[in-house]
């Protein structure tokens, strides 16, 4: 597997237009705490993404007034869309972000993605909402996807002329400074602790403006902090920082 990344770092390294700056960004957080919608899949649940965000923002100094999830199993933006439940949450017009995730989306997913991303972002903008798209990754079987998930969100993000938080290109930043790091849970699909950690710190950056290295090296948990070797977090942080500042890092 180390050969195989090694070898797709390369191809996405080489992949024309992944670097621009998309332009997009959250707009201004408030001042009495961020309210934060997460819509997505397994992705986003697996190892509970959005409360580990929270943590993360409140514990160093930006407030979260509220966060909420609609993550299901196996779903898409057009299951989602489809879901009286989500759209309910959408319309409520009580969130300042609304962060989307569909799938690896580098084939067959795109056009859905591509089809749907600018209609939730006119849905939450329509309540005063900032739509933003949490990009994420191929399985483990289909590293060479990696360029084409990358690309599927930034053209989902610049269609719908919403923010995108770029965590799958954060994975790949972290494995060229790094190739044996575990990212992928056991079914080489979901993320480890440590990938989700890292889609947070991606996250936390532009909702807070603040470093992801001044953070402790630690993931913050449920119910309590879980350490993280002091170099692997240093990495993982310097590479959201460097994913971020491909899309701009500040919001």
């Amino acid at each position: 597997m180390r050969r195989r990344l090694l070898a797709w770092l390369v191809c996405l390294a080489l992949a024309p237009g992944l670097g621009a700056d998309s332009g997009k960004r959250p707009s201004e957080r408030p001042e009495d705490g961020l309210r934060l919608l997460f819509i997505g899949n397994s992705l986003t649940y697996t190892n509970d993404l959005p409360q580990m965000l929270a943590w993360l923002l409140q514990r160093n100094g930006t407030p979260v007034a509220a966060f909420e999830s609609r993550a299901r199993p196996n779903y898409g933006l057009p299951d989602h869309w489809n879901s009286s439940q989500t759209l309910d949450s959408i319309d409520s017009g009580a969130w300042d972000y609304v962060i989307m995730q569909q799938g690896p989306s580098a084939t067959e997913g795109r056009p859905y993605l591509l089809e749907y991303a600018p209609l939730f972002a006119d849905r939450v903008r329509a309540t005063g909402g900032a739509p933003v798209f949490y990009m994420v990754w191929p399985s483990a079987a289909r590293l060479r996807d990696f360029p084409l998930v990358a690309e599927s969100y930034r053209m989902a993000a610049d269609q719908a002329g919403a923010g995108l938080f770029p965590v799958g290109e954060a994975w790949m930043e972290a494995w060229r400074r790094d190739p044996a790091l575990g990212l992928y849970g056991r079914d080489g699909f979901h993320p480890s602790r440590l990938g989700t950690y890292l889609a947070a710190l991606v996250m936390y950056q532009q909702l807070s403006g603040n470093k992801p290295t001044e953070l402790p090296a630690a993931i913050p948990g449920y119910r309590k902090d879980d350490p993280v070797d002091e170099g692997t977090a240093r990495l993982l942080q310097q590479a959201a920082m460097a994913a971020n500042a491909r899309v701009g890092d500040q919001p």
